[in-house]
């Protein structure tokens, strides 16, 4: 492992705390290093306070804060003196020690600080780094993982055996420095958690840290457990998207909330999978107490969906009051699952908890066959795993959690999402917690968010088998399909009918109606499987309920559209699947309305452009987002109870009402 740090770079940070800020940051670029909020870092600094006294004050990572994008608010400000004075307390319970942490704060806005905050009090450095580094865990996560470790490190570090964070890890670090500790001494390594680094300055603890992970990295390769074999090249996943749907229908009934599921048939996932001893590695438990992740794998079952569904009930009816305390247990659910026919699933609330889950899970596997390779894998007791799963800091944390937005754990697909009213539309479910799969001919939906509940998919709706692909890596990325929003439409150039081309009605009904159609079926089976049921929300058209002139193919196509979905919301009720309609008109920052578009309605209106944006019973304009908050809306509780409804949004017209 290489030191990232540039002097140019260093030079662009401020003080002390900000060449602390830049460290951490090097630390977070590293994932073999930091995974998502993992690790902490420290830095002790005397500050002037409002007495006028010199006053020593360590600032440490404040919870929420994660390494790689942290910046100086996002460490706490804790009294020093009063961190060490609560080391030397006989007991603290967490709680109180939380407390106590809190209110001896400089800065009340400040984060909450790390759990592990009277820990780095207690190292006579003033740089502490805190990483829970793969190779190391490799080494200490085997049963001579203590004797591994002397080896390495000599009396470069002090050995503590595992306990679990708090007050009761911070006491014997404590006692362990006095006992341990000696001059060559730059490091901690706590066995089956993590490593730390100690140093003056930033760079200095920084790059010890980078010393003391390659000295295990060495130690790994000496023994023929670094650079283990690659996989041979992965078959594509022999699991269907519908037997993923179904998958993960079955993991939300058992858990009791909602989720998206994740799949990966990358070579390393599996290859896991398919490891003879996948049972014995996968079923011990997480490489750090901090990644507690619970994990099941399905031997293969081929292709049967009821039986392969029917083998996680067994499971969950089994495993699900883990607790020893049920009332206790606020999640039930596995967070990964092994399966031979399509490698491995991350099970989120939320698409980003999924993807955290798949990287802290490609990252454990490293760790697993590393260790294995070096003597055997060997993950903390079945206890201690309990003990952290349901720590009270941690059921606290999850009680706090609050409301989770309406559509967490959700899954829906926009077409048309590249602008005007399916773009407000993702926007509108993104903001009520779904996961959201746009699609698009513009090549523009595929950047069109930047995050992980987010995947725009670049097709061509009047093409069934790009409908098709689109609609399995749907399934793949979140688990299935919830929401469906059929907004895609062409409104062409204002023709009589008398001049209306065959080729130009034969085109708005290829995208209007029929590409729709081609969706609808090949999402139904997806919808029935929604675990609260299927919902889909059809854009139509003022011109439904009344056409105007030199529309004859958009407002034909449009109307065929909405009697389809009438149709569909009559026999797709008996599957849980609600179907309702809006007609929006005269919303002009959309696709279909051209600069030329608009000035020829407003002509043959007689009205000036201005006007004819406004020419409704409320003199209102209509916008895209007008739109899409109601089609968001509609796939909520407020319309549980409504199907087949057509709903306006159109300020008000005249002949409409």
């Amino acid at each position: 492992m290489e030191s990232l740090w540039r002097d140019d770079e260093a030079s662009r940070f401020e003080g002390e705390l900000g060449l602390r800020v830049y460290t951490s940051r090097l630390l977070g670029r590293e994932k073999s290093l930091v995974l998502h909020g993992g690790g902490n870092t420290s830095v002790k600094l005397v500050e002037r306070n409002r007495f006028g006294e010199d006053e020593a004050i360590l600032y440490v990572k404040g919870s929420g804060w994660d390494l790689e994008t942290i910046e100086p608010a996002g460490f706490s400000p804790v009294r020093l003196a009063h961190v060490q004075r609560l080391a030397a307390l006989e007991r603290l319970s967490d709680p109180d020690m939380v407390n106590e942490l809190v209110t001896h704060m400089t800065r009340a806005a400040a984060p909450p600080p790390s759990i592990e905050t009277i820990l780095h009090g207690c190292v006579p450095f003033k740089f502490v780094d805190h990483t829970h580094a793969d190779a190391v865990l490799a080494v200490t996560n085997t049963p001579g993982g203590e004797r591994h470790v002397r080896e390495i490190y000599g009396d470069a570090v002090i050995v503590i055996p595992y306990l679990m964070p708090g007050f009761d890890l911070a006491q014997a670090v404590a006692r362990e420095f006095e006992r341990q500790a000696t001059a060559k001494t730059i490091g901690l390594v706590l066995l089956k958690h993590g490593i730390f680094a100690f140093g003056e300055t930033a760079r200095e603890s920084y790059e010890r840290m980078i010393d003391l992970v390659s000295r295990a990295e060495q130690f790994l390769a000496r023994h023929g457990a670094r650079d283990l074999a690659a996989p041979p090249a992965p078959a594509e996943s022999e699991a269907t998207p519908l037997e993923i749907a179904a998958l993960r229908r079955r993991i939300c009934a058992a858990a009791g909330f909602l989720a998206t599921l994740r799949v990966r048939s990358t070579a390393q996932a599996l290859a896991f999978a398919r490891h003879p001893e996948a049972e014995r590695l996968a079923q011990q438990g997480p490489a750090t107490p901090d990644h507690v992740i619970r994990t099941k794998r399905i031997p293969m079952l081929g292709s049967d969906v009821e039986a392969y569904v029917a083998a996680y009930g067994e499971y969950f009816g089994r495993h699900a009051p883990l607790a020893r305390e049920p009332k206790t247990m606020l999640d039930p659910a596995p967070r990964v699952v092994l399966d031979p026919r399509f490698g491995l699933a991350s099970v989120g609330r939320t698409a980003r908890d999924a993807r955290i889950v798949e990287e802290i899970y490609e990252h454990t596997i490293d760790v697993i066959l590393r260790a294995d390779a070096l003597e055997r894998y060997e993950a903390l007791p079945a206890q201690d795993i309990f003990d952290v799963e349901y720590w009270d800091l941690e059921q606290a944390k999850l009680k706090k959690g609050g409301k989770p937005p309406v559509f967490a754990g959700e899954v829906s697909l926009v077409t048309g999402a590249a602008s005007g009213i399916g773009r407000a539309t993702v926007a509108a479910l993104l903001a009520r917690g779904a996961a959201v799969v746009g699609l698009d001919q513009a090549e523009s939906i595929e950047a069109l968010h930047d995050r992980p509940d987010y995947l725009g998919i670049r097709c061509d709706l009047t093409d069934e088998a790009a409908v098709r692909a689109a609609i399995a890596r749907t399934a793949f990325a979140f688990g299935g399909l919830d929401m469906l929003v059929l907004n895609a439409g062409i409104f062409g150039a204002s023709q009589s009918i008398a001049e209306l081309s065959s080729s130009e009605w034969r085109r708005a009904m290829d995208v209007n109606l029929d590409a729709n159609l081609a969706l609808m079926r090949a999402c139904h089976p997806y919808l029935k499987l929604a675990p609260r049921g299927g919902r889909v929300v059809v854009i139509g058209s003022k011109n439904v309920p009344a056409p105007g002139p030199g529309a004859a193919a958009y407002s034909a196509s449009k109307a065929a559209l909405v009697q389809l979905a009438r149709v569909a919301a009559l026999e797709w009720g008996s599957d849980g699947i609600r179907i309702n309609m809006l007609h929006p008109n005269q919303v002009f920052d959309t696709g279909i309305w051209t600069e030329s578009v608009l000035a020829e309605r407003a002509r043959r209106y007689g009205l000036t452009v201005e006007q004819y944006k406004t020419n409704n019973v409320l003199r209102t304009e209509v916008t895209s987002r007008d739109v899409a908050e109601l089609a968001a809306e509609m796939c909520g509780p407020l319309f549980a109870k409504t199907t087949g409804a057509q709903v306006p949004v159109d300020g008000g017209n005249e002949r409409v009402i």
